[in-house]
């Protein structure tokens, strides 16, 4: 879901104050353009995109001695533009295995495809990236917002330059198997069964999160989430394909937070990342750790939160997460935001953490 929906509900929530207020209302005027902005992206459009890159040295915004938050430790992020039309909205990323390559996917149904520079360890930029469309089976163009609307990618089979991803989509909810060929996302070839109960999810609060595990007892079964569709107790519905076959489980939901993606480490944990945004306090995010033992069919899981942060750092509407392991073997969390095409109210950062000991103590910046 876009920040232009959540000040949707924030709004509703409560009268207008102050410059959050304002905020939440300038955010709807966004929504309007996004699908025209994904058009410029046509079928036969896969074109070189320039990206400037800003570097944010510091996570925190006033205490920048602080590299350390519990189990995390900030490497480095990017405040990323690009003059192309079609650039932003990033709310699902994949990252090759060893940091090199990254492909996002927006939720006005378009990819990117880019080579990750690093200067020592922190990300310095993308170089030689490449934009094009998701398109429909057979190739078709997709130019209904509610077929474009992408919120989540995860890596399915082979790798970034030659393999399958699978897209989660909402509003149209569906999960799709995209094809990769040279590091372009190609027509799918099919789509994932659907559970039933899925079909009831609101229209804005779809597939947000997707993960394949990758270790573990139900290692390459495939768990998604919906980004706020809760059940008669009050939980996050999610589902687990086991042997093809969609079952549910369900995710406590603390403080209100929002899904909004989540990645496999290789012995089958799962790292959640959450969001949660109120109009009197702007945009959190959260990272949750929930181990390989506890993802199973009908299970409740809960987990550790690794890091809950608000605007004193270095967030925005952080909406896709990443997951590699660099030359000295540390794993890697990358996290993109979704700035709803707006280069004035909000921004495409990325950001990386090494993720150490998880059990270590968590740390509020």
């Amino acid at each position: 879901m876009a920040i232009t929906d959540l000040a949707r509900h924030a709004l509703r929530a409560g009268p207008r104050r102050g410059a959050l207020g304002v905020l939440c209302a300038a955010l709807l005027a966004l929504d309007a353009g996004r699908v025209s902005l994904a058009q410029d992206t046509a079928p036969g459009g896969v074109r070189p995109i320039e990206i400037s890159a800003r570097k944010l040295p510091h996570f925190q915004v006033a205490n920048s001695g602080n590299a350390r938050f519990g189990s995390l430790v900030y490497r480095g992020g990017l405040t990323l533009s690009s003059p192309d039309k079609a650039f932003g909205g990033w709310s699902g990323l994949v990252m090759s295995d060893d940091g090199g390559r990254i492909l996002l996917v927006s939720d006005a149904g378009t990819w990117l495809s880019a080579e990750m520079a690093y200067t020592e360890t922190a990300p310095a930029g993308l170089a030689r990236a490449k934009i094009g469309p998701v398109v429909a089976l057979r190739g078709r163009e997709l130019t209904k917002k509610r077929d474009l609307d992408a919120e989540s990618m995860t890596l399915y089979a082979g790798n970034l330059r030659r393999g399958e991803v699978l897209i989660g989509f909402e509003r149209n909810h569906r999960i799709g198997v995209f094809p990769i060929e040279d590091g372009e996302v190609k027509a799918p070839t099919r789509y994932v069964q659907l559970p039933s109960d899925a079909r009831r999810m609101r229209s804005n609060s779809g597939f947000e999160a997707l993960a394949v595990l990758r270790g573990g007892p139900f290692r390459g079964s495939i768990i998604a989430f919906s980004e706020r569709y809760p059940s008669s107790e009050g939980l996050h519905r999610g589902w687990i394909w086991v042997k093809g076959v969609p079952r549910q489980l369900s995710l406590v939901d603390h403080d209100g937070f929002d899904i909004t993606d989540a990645v496999s480490l290789p012995d089958g944990t799962l790292i959640l990342l959450e969001r949660r945004f109120r109009w009197s306090e702007g945009v959190k995010m959260r990272l949750r750790h929930i181990s390989a033992e506890a993802v199973r069919p009908g299970a409740q899981l809960d987990g550790e939160i690794l890091l809950t942060a608000d605007l004193s750092s270095q967030i925005d509407n952080m909406e896709g997460l990443g997951v590699h392991r660099d030359a000295s073997g540390e794993t890697v969390l990358t996290i993109v935001s979704d700035n709803n095409f707006s280069s004035f109210l909000q921004r495409n950062l990325l950001l990386q953490f090494t993720l150490t000991d998880p059990k270590s103590p968590t740390t509020k910046p």
